[in-house]
């Protein structure tokens, strides 16, 4: 029956550890060392691809990431090691956090401090009228994204067709804009710096050159860098210098979190070994009706507490693999 992670007693899985069983406590102890999520944070100037590239290389591991960052920002990117590349799915759609400044008074084509300036305007938004209009960003809307965006369109990047000489015009889709809060100002110079907590989605760029429209300006993004996503934080995060410096000294494994601690909002079921092995070999098993409806479930061995994958309970008690370990 589906639980929290934390309704494993700590001395009953103890009092586990301390059975007859050292052979196979010493196979719970040699889990594979590079699975698992590195919070890296991403300098300015590279994608997000290139930098989870230099991750790959450096620790010589298969790996993917969570949220494109563009080439200018920089800040927390997850990304994931090994088998932890099966559960992206299940974290994608957390929320972020970033901090961002604006210049106002000119914008430009990608609207952010890379792209060419377009337009300018001698009219600067006074501190007040600043603080008035960020409460009307607050809440569920529809924002165009930037033309310079990794948006496909029929098969293409938006920012590549752009390049090209097309001219397109995105349609709005749904955001979430949960904070906005101005954090730091220079209006004399036309800056100001914002922090912001929003919905997989949302495009910062996109944001700064709302708030300057309902200002009657114009404003583009100079500063971007993402300070949380979901279970990231930027107080977590290492940078590609400290990772390798890490991987040559033989300490790269504490940049490494386990491959279920971001999946934390997600009930754990505990089950025996054999029923582990028939979900990993794709099979379907049966255990205790659920009393919370269907939903997913991580699933771990409930002898050792090892994570085993993800399946999903129904409300009737079958339990069907989505997302499970390969076998050894």
């Amino acid at each position: 029956m589906a639980q929290s992670g934390s309704a494993l007693a700590l001395g009953a899985r103890c009092r586990r550890f301390e059975s007859s069983r050292p052979d196979q406590l010493s196979r719970y102890f040699m889990k594979d060392p590079k699975s698992g999520w590195l919070c890296l944070d991403k300098p300015e100037g590279i994608s997000s691809n290139l930098a989870m590239l230099k991750v790959r290389k450096i620790l010589k591991a298969k790996t993917g990431y969570i949220g494109t960052l563009d080439p200018f920002a920089t800040g927390v990117l997850p990304i994931a090691v090994g088998e932890a590349r099966k559960y992206i799915k299940f974290i994608d759609g957390s929320e972020k956090q970033y901090t961002f400044t604006t210049i106002f008074g000119q914008t430009t084509d990608s609207l952010d401090k890379n792209g060419k300036f377009t337009e300018a305007t001698n009219s600067i938004p006074l501190k007040k009228d600043i603080l008035d209009v960020l409460p009307e960003f607050i809440g569920e809307q529809k924002q165009i994204p930037p033309s310079f965006s990794a948006i496909k369109i029929q098969g293409k990047r938006a920012c590549d067709r752009v390049r090209h000489g097309e001219t397109l015009e995105l349609l709005p889709r749904t955001v979430k804009i949960l904070d906005l809060r101005m954090i730091d100002e220079n209006l004399c110079k036309k800056e100001a710096t914002f922090e912001v907590i929003c919905s997989k989605g949302t495009y910062i760029r996109s944001l700064a050159r709302d708030m300057a429209t309902k200002l009657k300006s114009l404003a583009y993004v100079k500063e971007l860098r993402r300070t949380k996503s979901g279970f990231f934080s930027i107080k977590n995060a290492f940078s590609i210098e400290k990772l390798q410096k890490m991987e040559d000294t033989g300490e790269w494994s504490k940049v490494l979190t386990s491959i279920e601690s971001p999946l934390d909002d997600i009930p754990a079921l505990y089950l025996r070994s054999e029923n582990i092995a028939k979900l990993r070999n794709g099979l379907e098993i049966f255990v205790e009706k659920s009393v919370n409806g269907s939903s997913n479930v991580k699933i771990f061995d409930d002898f050792y507490g090892e994570f085993f994958g993800i399946c999903v309970l129904s409300d009737d008690g079958l339990i069907k693999p989505l997302r499970m370990k390969a076998n050894d």
